[in-house]
């Protein structure tokens, strides 16, 4: 046997020992080719995402997101630059009126700077984008990484309520088909966890309106009303729901603390 042929069935027996005993046997370079399928994988989403968008830019538009791009493309740069430019990339989408998009790099920017701020923009964003995107896959593109962001907001802050309603919303607007009620269970528990929290409370009465559960929301709004009467949001509703449930008449005191 020569020493090529020996060195062969050495590395075959310790492939196969660390199979065996569940040790971690992927090579740097598999790690690496495994993480670039991932990037890969990523920028096939959002270059979907950029095609979808780019050809209604105007000639303006696309020369300043080009040059944002190019800034970008250029080495040598370190961390809070990149985060920078991802930032400026993020804000032009969003004027764009492109959350998706926005939310997107916003993501790039909580990769780096690992903060529960950043990944609560992140997510919010994302978000937003799930809410406006028309196409499935777009939808589905912003709700993982709108999830993945709330998650890590609350990993980095367990104590944050707002975090936790934020990841409950976003599973109430894109629903699993295996637990379509995740996300309304989530705020159900939340309630139930912090009775008096108003944002809780608002939100589940704003599901509620979808859902046509006037009974409830109303219930829910009196709530809000008895912590924070001069609450906008809720007197706007209260008018709103007690519309709904023909009882108009009572609606006078809370069309007085509504400002549209």
């Amino acid at each position: 046997m020569n020493i090529s042929q020996t060195v062969l069935v050495s590395l075959s027996v310790l492939l196969f020992l660390g199979l065996y005993f569940g040790g971690d046997t992927k090579t740097s370079e598999i790690k690496a080719a495994e993480k670039e399928r991932v990037l890969n994988a990523e920028s096939t989403d959002i270059s979907a995402l950029l095609l979808d968008a780019k050809p209604s830019l105007t000639p303006l538009q696309s020369a300043e997101l080009l040059s944002l791009e190019t800034r970008l493309s250029q080495s040598e740069m370190d961390s809070t630059n990149i985060s920078n430019i991802y930032k400026d990339i993020a804000s032009t989408w969003y004027g764009y009126k492109r959350a998706d998009i926005s939310g997107y790099y916003a993501f790039k920017v909580a990769e780096l700077e690992n903060t529960e701020n950043a990944w609560s923009i992140a997510g919010t964003t994302l978000t937003l984008g799930l809410k406006t995107a028309k196409e499935e896959k777009f939808k589905k593109f912003c709700s993982q990484k709108a999830v993945k962001a709330f998650e890590n907001a609350i990993s980095l802050n367990p104590e944050n309520t707002q975090h936790r309603m934020n990841l409950a919303i976003c599973y109430t607007e894109y629903p699993s088909a295996s637990n379509p009620m995740q996300g309304i269970q989530m705020l159900l528990k939340l309630n139930k966890e912090e009775p008096d929290n108003t944002g809780v409370l608002l939100t589940l009465a704003r599901f509620g309106m979808q859902t046509n559960q006037f009974e409830k929301v109303e219930g829910r709004l009196q709530k809000v009303l008895t912590l924070e009467p001069n609450n906008n949001s809720a007197n706007c509703m209260m008018v709103e729901v007690l519309t709904k449930l023909d009882k108009v008449a009572q609606a006078g005191p809370f069309q007085a603390k509504c400002s549209l």
